[in-house]
């Protein structure tokens, strides 16, 4: 395992927030996931696609992944694709344009001890370029002011500023599981004032465990999520609501709780899971006992299943329409729109209540459907 920063480029959006949260988390074990795995195999099948897309010669890391499968086969193609495009639009005005692969960027001169991974860098006069592959489909990623892109950029000026005539910075977000492709880009001299006056303070405070800590969405990151005081004594203000229906509440009152609901639940959520662990390892909490929970019936070879069932005279399997997911990934997304485009529609989505910084844009209503023009 490589060394990780505790003021990493991957946490900027945490301690950039909540700068004690730096040092709090040190006491926390790193713990990896299904989800971290998978991310680190689609990284590593990205770094191939891409290496041999510019004919550089790389190791198939196919056979050691565990969780490839076609749609990450997919998604890392996709990705080598784009970063060719890009290259391509940079010696529109470079004639040799230098392109970086998982390349170590120190941003150390405004964060101690600061650096990241940039999974692409792409020079050029005029334009430095960042893109940043992201595997994960739960959550949507923006490249608009992210803290993290944005250390990145700084790593890679302080490679390339004075060798390249550099005037903005290109950062990109490569989302493919959430058809998500986000840019932002920023001259050179707005990056440089938001590192010596936002993002050195700040880091100076998180790095000596000092500031104020503070509750808010980036929370779900920190390993201190589920016993962090502040982040308790935020979600519990909804206490003073007794949690009465809405009906006895101001539409002002509704409106707190709606902001925050979210959050709430996590936040419960992050409780639970923290308890549970805990009482597994041995821990005992008043008035709770740990249980076996309920399970369903398995087979314990299916391959004997079905034999049996064969031989009895009956058809142990059931046959189904491959998923639209599952189907592009046996056709490749070429033939399937030329195969399927015509039979494919998206219903619209189900009317969902979000904060007004959300996207996505407003529906109509029942009462805007009954105005008059």
């Amino acid at each position: 395992m490589g060394k990780h920063a505790l003021l990493s480029a991957s946490a900027s959006h945490r301690w950039l927030s909540c700068p004690p949260s730096a040092r709090l988390c040190e006491s926390y074990e790193d713990k990896s996931n299904e989800y971290a795995q998978q991310g680190t195999d689609a990284h590593s099948l990205c770094e191939y696609k891409l290496q041999s897309a510019l004919g550089i010669k790389a190791v198939d890391p196919r056979k050691n992944l565990t969780y490839f499968d076609e749609e990450m086969e997919s998604c890392a193609e996709g990705y080598a694709s784009y970063v060719l495009e890009q290259v391509e639009k940079a010696k529109q005005t470079c004639a040799d344009p230098g392109v970086l692969i998982e390349q170590r960027l120190d941003f150390s001169r405004f964060v101690e001890e600061g650096f990241g991974t940039g999974d692409c860098v792409i020079i050029a006069d005029g334009t430095l370029s960042v893109i940043d592959y992201k595997h994960g489909k739960g959550i949507l990623v923006e490249a608009e002011k992210n803290p993290q892109m944005m250390c990145y950029a700084l790593g890679a000026l302080e490679l390339f500023d004075g060798i390249y005539d550099i005037e903005q910075v290109s950062m990109t977000i490569y989302q493919p599981r959430r058809e998500n492709i986000s840019t932002y880009t920023v001259t050179k001299e707005e990056l440089y004032q938001w590192a010596e006056t936002v993002l050195a303070p700040t880091a100076k405070l998180a790095y000596t465990g000092e500031g104020e800590f503070n509750a808010g969405d980036h929370c779900q990151f920190c390993k201190a999520r589920a016993t962090c005081r502040k982040r308790a004594e935020y979600n519990l203000e909804l206490a003073r609501y007794d949690f009465e229906m809405p009906a006895t509440l101001e539409d002002d009152e509704i409106e707190v709780i709606l902001a925050k609901a979210d959050g709430l639940v996590a936040w419960a959520s992050d409780i639970k899971e923290y308890a549970l662990q805990s009482a597994i390892s041995g821990k005992e909490w008043s008035g709770f006992k740990l249980v076996e929970g309920r399970s369903n019936r398995k087979y314990t070879d299916e391959t004997a299943v079905a034999k049996a069932i064969t031989e009895a005279g009956f058809n142990p399997y059931e046959e189904k329409l491959l998923g639209i997911t599952a189907m592009t990934a046996v056709l490749g997304k070429k033939k399937f729109d030329e195969i399927l485009g015509a039979f494919i529609e998206k219903p619209q989505g189900k009317p969902t209540l979000v904060l007004e910084s959300d996207k996505r844009p407003v529906i109509n209503t029942a009462k805007d459907d009954f105005k008059e023009d």
